[in-house]
């Protein structure tokens, strides 16, 4: 077996900037920048591109998020700018991830307290943001525009965009200043499409994201983790529509029947373990950003990443 070296790729992964300071015309405390590798995750000494990152997932209807989470934050959970603040100050992710939950339920009647929300949570923390729409296509052109015109100037990475649905989104980020996410079911060759889609109608190469989709261990994460390699390295070798970061999400892990049914007394840890043992293989595959949902999941997640980044001794 060869193993491919630097020096055998042709292409790189592409940066993205998430986030605005000041003096960039947002409020952010400080930026974060994903991409820009030049090999395989984790290979060389120092590794190319920049270190993947963590972000912490929360939204605004807690009644649709997994039971482990709202158990472990009680009442913190009724008001997603206090979560969003708590889990900023006491974990420290990388970045916050909304998740407009409220629209699944209230539908219409939701779009009054869009903006609010947003505005809410850009005040709660000074983290980048990333933050997801309805999934719902007869909700999402609303829901995107106000999004992207509370976050106006903050250079929000905003979801999802799909190959039926993606020309709402890609308006609102325009519009604002945002990025895109480019989600696709677990497949390398409607990931490349719908890049191509965004592209063609103005989008910018780094102002999208690729979401390849991730099942949860046992529950089709082994597939994913295939396709993001397969994309990793299509990029590497030169090829452009895919040469974009990727982001990936334990959406799934706590809602498995092993986290379900686990003893009460066991359902945080085995909740953490279930997010980890997930995510980071996610970034040996080549993400960049892995979400998690469970607060606890950030730190062990973060120093298991920095072990891979500089191993002891300063070993490849």
């Amino acid at each position: 077996m060869t193993i491919s070296t630097l020096s055998d790729w042709t292409g790189e992964v592409g940066t993205v900037t998430i986030g605005a300071t000041k003096a960039d015309g947002g409020t952010r405390s400080g930026t974060v920048t994903i991409g820009g590798e030049r090999d395989l995750a984790f290979i060389g000494n120092p590794p190319t591109g920049n270190r993947p990152l963590i972000a912490y997932e929360l939204c605004d209807d807690p009644s649709l998020w997994p039971a482990p989470v709202i158990r472990f934050l009680g009442d913190r959970a009724s008001d997603p700018a206090e979560w969003a603040r708590f889990a900023a100050g006491e974990y420290r992710p990388d970045l916050i991830r909304l998740y407009l939950t409220s629209t699944r339920k209230r539908g219409f009647s939701a779009f009054a307290a869009i903006t609010t929300t947003v505005e809410n949570i850009l005040q709660a923390t000074g983290l980048p943001l990333i933050i997801e729409g309805s999934n719902d296509p007869e909700l999402d052109s609303e829901v995107f525009r106000r999004i992207g015109e509370a976050g106006e100037g903050e250079r929000l990475l905003i979801g999802t965009a799909e190959a039926g649905r993606y020309r709402s989104i890609a308006a609102s980020a325009m519009a604002f200043g945002h990025l895109v996410i480019a989600q696709s079911p677990i497949d390398i060759n409607l990931a490349k499409q719908l890049n191509i889609l965004l592209r063609e109608i103005g989008l910018p190469h780094d102002r999208i994201v690729i979401d390849p989709y991730t099942g949860a261990l046992g529950y089709g994460f082994e597939y994913s983790y295939s396709v993001m390699e397969r994309i990793r390295t299509a990029a590497l070798k030169g090829d452009d529509d895919l040469a974009m970061p990727m982001i990936s999400s334990a959406i799934d892990s706590l809602t498995v029947k092993e986290v379900r049914e686990a003893d009460p007394s066991a359902s945080d840890r085995t909740s953490v373990a279930w997010e980890l043992y997930a995510m980071l293989p996610a970034t040996v595959a080549g993400a960049s950003i892995v979400c998690v949902r469970h607060p606890s999941t950030i730190q062990p997640l973060k120093a298991a990443i920095e072990a891979l980044w500089s191993p002891p001794g300063g070993g490849a």
